[in-house]
């Protein structure tokens, strides 16, 4: 009887979009409840980096300073406190399988709905859905407030 027990993992996605931080604020109270750590994940592509043309954005990403942007979006969302609990990871790469790696051996992935991209009637974002299909962890789904 000397295993030691981990806590349960949850990996959030954060986007910047009100779905995105109502993700946050479910896993912060689910991992209040089952005694479990938050990792919050963004991440970053540049469109056109691998297509036939040349990327038409500046390819130089100031990793620290997506690291402070995120950091100050989490304590707007969660407080403080609340943001002092989150262990935040930013990496490049396609979101959705940025996400799917981050979430190898946790309890659950949480996303919001949709994203800052993609059309706004749209019932489901292209990185939710990916997300969903191919998890190793149950996936939770989370919409933004109605407005």
């Amino acid at each position: 009887m000397d295993r030691e027990v981990s806590q349960p993992r949850i990996v959030v996605g954060v986007d910047g979009s009100p779905s995105s931080y109502e993700a946050l604020r479910w896993a912060v109270r689910y991992a209040a409840l089952v005694g479990g750590t938050v990792d919050a994940v963004t991440a970053w592509e540049l469109p056109g980096l691998y297509g036939w043309s040349a990327p038409a954005v500046d390819t130089d990403i100031d990793v620290d300073e997506a690291r402070q942007r995120m950091t100050r979006e989490l304590a707007d969302v969660l407080g403080g406190e609340g943001a002092a609990s989150v262990s935040t990871h930013v990496a490049h790469g396609n979101p959705a399988e940025v996400l799917l790696r981050a979430a190898e051996g946790a309890e659950v992935v949480v996303v919001g709905s949709r994203g800052r991209g993609g059309f706004a009637r749209a019932l489901l974002g292209s990185v939710s859905q990916h997300v969903s299909q191919h998890a190793s962890c149950p996936v939770v789904i989370v919409r933004a407030p109605a407005s």
